[in-house]
């Protein structure tokens, strides 16, 4: 059978990732989750969440740094294109994205783990640590949307047509946009576009979380000259919010060449929150 365009981007975006890399798909009542899990087997977990249409492999150039200290859990969302499954327990709601994540920790015998997400995954995961705070040992967000501030007028506007009527060409457009020069892996730019024309996709998405409530230690990391928001009303948000959090602002990144362009700053940032 001949693979799809998304399929063979996946693939060979797959192969990315250290050799020792498994491929673990985690039974819940959602359907089965495709985990890329790289690093010491006794090594403290961390649970990375991507961004829409960037599957969990998108964190292959931070996977080898963050792996070298944690167990590193890399997940392909719920809903979203990659190899995780929609079937089973209908998909409506915030609550059920947080009853998924709880299966999804139990399913890999996580009673706790650092937690880490970009974007969409950044959201998805201050959701979840104020559903099990319990669970969640330190927070990450990177460049979180829908979080501390909404979008940028002009950022909707530009994604709309990509939204109302997705295509490969639109997506790589609205993509090049965005990271406006900045160099970004062609393969992600692939998997990117392809992305939207994988049928059945439906991104759970819902209000802004109560971020004053988290009670873990958080970082946020904000691209500078991201075109989802405005990097400094986020920081000044997030302040306001979390006055303890370490906010920072990664000089040179746009919102979608996270977090794989130019990944050194962005890796040693983490490692030195989460240690």
């Amino acid at each position: 059978m001949q693979l799809s365009a998304f399929d063979r981007a996946y693939d060979e975006l797959r192969s990315h990732w250290p050799a020792s890399t498994e491929e673990q798909d985690v039974t819940t009542p959602y359907g089965p989750t495709r985990v890329h899990v790289y690093g010491p087997p006794g090594a403290r977990p961390l649970m990375l969440l991507p961004g829409g249409s960037a599957t969990g492999l998108a964190w292959y150039a931070n996977a080898p740094a963050l792996g070298e200290r944690y167990r590193v859990h890399a997940v392909d969302l719920l809903g979203d294109a990659g190899r995780t499954e929609r079937r089973g327990a209908v998909l409506k709601s915030t609550e059920d994205m947080m009853a998924w994540l709880d299966a999804l920790l139990d399913g890999l015998a996580l009673s706790r783990t650092h937690l880490c997400g970009h974007s969409y995954g950044a959201w998805l995961a201050v959701n979840y640590a104020l559903h099990a705070p319990q669970r969640i040992d330190r927070l990450a967000l990177v460049d979180p949307t829908q979080v501390f501030a909404g979008f940028r007028p002009g950022y909707l506007l530009r994604a709309l047509p990509h939204l109302l009527r997705p295509s490969e060409p639109r997506a790589r457009a609205f993509l090049a946009w965005e990271t406006d020069g900045v160099l970004l892996d062609e393969t992600c730019r692939r998997l990117y576009a392809a992305a939207a024309a994988v049928p059945g996709r439906k991104i759970v998405t819902g209000r802004r979380p109560r971020t004053a409530d988290l009670r873990m230690p958080v970082q946020v990391l904000l691209a500078q000259r991201s075109r989802a928001h405005h990097a400094a009303k986020v920081a000044a948000g997030a302040r306001r919010a979390l006055p303890q959090a370490e906010v920072a602002v990664l000089p040179g990144a746009t919102h979608h060449s996270l977090p794989s362009t130019d990944p050194e700053e962005l890796n040693a940032r983490l490692l030195d929150f989460l240690d």
